[in-house]
């Protein structure tokens, strides 16, 4: 092949042919258990986490409610995945063993959220969300009183009962409900067999299983090595538990120009991906997560 501007404008749009294929076609997990949230600036601050508003009864004046009680801030980072085609390849035609390549990088773009989203949830007994406790913590506050959404029990029947019990019991600081129904149950490989067996058996042990079908079951590889914890999640609420903040969509860019420095020195074509984002947590009360270390 003649290497000229016209035959790597061509080889460039058949890779951003075959990259966007990829890119529309494939599914992901993140945006099942969180809510992506556009950003316009380096990082969003999330003060209005502080507090969930709630309708009331209309007495006297309205009351104005409070959504400046926290100090909590994302900031976006920049991520790239960039490969170089050697310009002799070009040359003597070999363009085609790159198309898969250009696929790979393509699913690992798309999906590239569900590592930071499930990361988060991964490290939800460490990192701390908007009231400066653990994602997962025995010791979050609603008004005077401590609340919990952190387990210690393995993954069984009694157990998710217990966290259903624990989430649609929170009540907000006047003592009403916020509503919160789990749907989602997320877990590990390792816990699969199990919690299909919750979710999806007719009876356990003789008895008639009525927690059958009370929540979508949700296998995540990314959760791989933590095997025993497992967590319960609400994800029908507009703000779901996690936060998915994208500055910048992912972009499939090129460098062919002889003058670029890669070509001049190392002839060398480079075709990549660059996007801006970042993910944090939402409420803590949308969740339960168990580290799932004891009986």
């Amino acid at each position: 092949m003649i290497v000229n501007q016209q035959a790597l404008q061509g080889i460039t749009t058949g890779f951003k042919t075959i990259f966007n294929k990829v890119f529309n076609e494939i599914k992901t997990d993140w945006d099942k258990i969180a809510t992506k949230v556009p950003s316009e600036t380096g990082e969003e601050s999330y003060k209005w986490l502080g507090k969930i508003p709630r309708m009331r009864e209309w007495i006297g004046d309205r009351e104005i409610q409070n959504l400046t009680g926290s100090d909590y801030t994302i900031k976006n980072k920049d991520f790239e995945l960039t490969i170089g085609v050697d310009r002799n390849d070009i040359e003597d035609d070999k363009i085609g063993v790159y198309n898969p390549v250009v696929q790979d990088i393509a699913q690992s773009t798309v999906t590239f959220p569900d590592t930071l989203v499930f990361k988060l949830i991964l490290d939800g007994f460490v990192n701390k969300c908007y009231d400066g406790q653990p994602f997962f913590s025995d010791a979050h506050k609603i008004g005077k009183k401590s609340i919990s959404n952190k387990g210690t029990k393995a993954l069984t029947g009694e157990s998710y009962a217990e966290a259903r019990k624990t989430i649609m019991s929170i009540k907000d600081e006047n003592g009403e409900s916020l509503r919160i129904i789990p749907d989602t149950l997320v877990v590990p490989p390792a816990l699969e067999d199990t919690a299909r067996k919750i979710l999806l058996a007719d009876q356990i042990d003789g008895t008639t299983n009525i927690y059958k079908d009370t929540a979508k079951l949700l296998v995540v590889p990314e959760l791989a090595g933590n095997d025993k914890a497992w967590y319960l999640l609400c994800t029908t609420k507009p703000l779901k538990p996690i936060i998915y903040q994208e500055r910048k969509a992912p972009k499939f860019d090129a460098l062919i120009d002889d003058k670029d420095e890669n070509v001049f020195m190392r002839k060398q074509y480079l075709y990549g991906v660059h996007s801006r984002a970042n993910a944090g947590y939402g409420f803590w009360q949308m969740a339960y997560g168990s580290t799932g270390e004891t009986v």
